[in-house]
């Protein structure tokens, strides 16, 4: 029986080979879109496309797991480890963390002390280095009270950044008004974008860039500026947009070798419906290890 079991949210976006080397159980969200079942595509984001181009209105519904998946989960894990650490994503952004203490509660008294959940407070990329990081001080030993504190003291040191493709995705959630979203694509065109961020487990605009019809050297530029000289560790998300990925994955290896690439991976649909296609992000923090 192993020690703490590590259960992560869908929403992390990591990679299955990653998941698979620090064996995380990972939650499901739900996605529901009967349009898009019927469109050609390998994943979402190109389906979104397809709808894009057939003037179809409608989009995805998501919503985070339930109660009873959690409990269905908590109690599963219970049978493999004497203790289990659940990460969610921000719960400024969802109802995740909230279905998860839900889902602690319906346990027996005996069993619920055995369940510790931790709002990461992050959203897709930077909740998988988030997840990343605790499983490697499961795989040190570290007792559950140590990896507690080491993951809530990491929380405000990592940061995300990203530009989108288009904005009528943000816009046709209900995120974005339809004067601000027409006010972007006119900047896009003379190549300014605004980079989106995450401030204490929200999602804003946090700058307008120049220059950045070019989006993956836009966010090297990004990068480059905010870590100096900072040996850091990051990962890439692309919403379907793996040739902008890999060209911002080759600029950072060529030109900055002190920093580590954990993963590379597409976002995840529950973030991704509200980003929409293209869009690419960026994880980072500074690793002391």
């Amino acid at each position: 029986m192993r020690k703490i079991g590590l259960i992560v949210d869908e929403t992390a976006s990591l990679p299955k080979e990653i998941i698979e080397k620090y064996e995380m159980v990972i939650v499901p969200y739900l996605v529901d879109w009967r349009e898009g079942d019927n469109l050609p595509g390998e994943n979402l984001f190109q389906k979104m496309r397809e709808a894009g181009r057939r003037g179809i209105k409608s989009l995805p519904k998501t919503s985070q797991a339930s109660p009873w998946t959690f409990k269905k989960i908590f109690e599963e894990e219970l049978r493999r480890s004497e203790k289990i650490l659940s990460i969610t994503l921000s719960s400024k952004l969802s109802g995740g963390y909230n279905s998860a203490l839900q889902g602690k509660a319906m346990l027996p008294e005996k069993e619920q002390d055995k369940v510790y959940i931790i709002d990461s407070l992050n959203i897709t990329v930077s909740e998988g280095l988030f997840a990343i990081k605790g499983a490697e001080l499961i795989k040190k030993g570290k007792s559950i009270e140590e990896i507690l504190n080491e993951l809530k003291g990491l929380i405000p040191e990592i940061h995300l950044f990203g530009m989108l493709e288009d904005p009528k995705w943000t816009e046709a959630g209900g995120r974005l008004s339809h004067p601000l979203a027409v006010l972007i694509r006119k900047m896009q065109k003379i190549g300014m974008r605004p980079l989106i961020g995450l401030k204490k487990g929200e999602v804003k605009s946090v700058a307008l860039k120049m220059q950045a019809r070019d989006v993956p050297t836009a966010l090297f530029k990004e990068l480059k500026k905010e870590i100096g000289e900072k040996k850091v560790r990051v990962a890439i998300g692309h919403a379907d947009n793996l040739k902008g990925a890999q060209k911002l994955k080759e600029m950072i290896e060529k030109e900055l070798p002190k920093i580590e690439i954990a993963f590379l991976n597409l976002i995840d649909p529950i973030i991704g419906v509200h980003v929409g296609p293209g869009t690419l992000v960026l994880a980072w923090y500074e690793s002391i290890d």
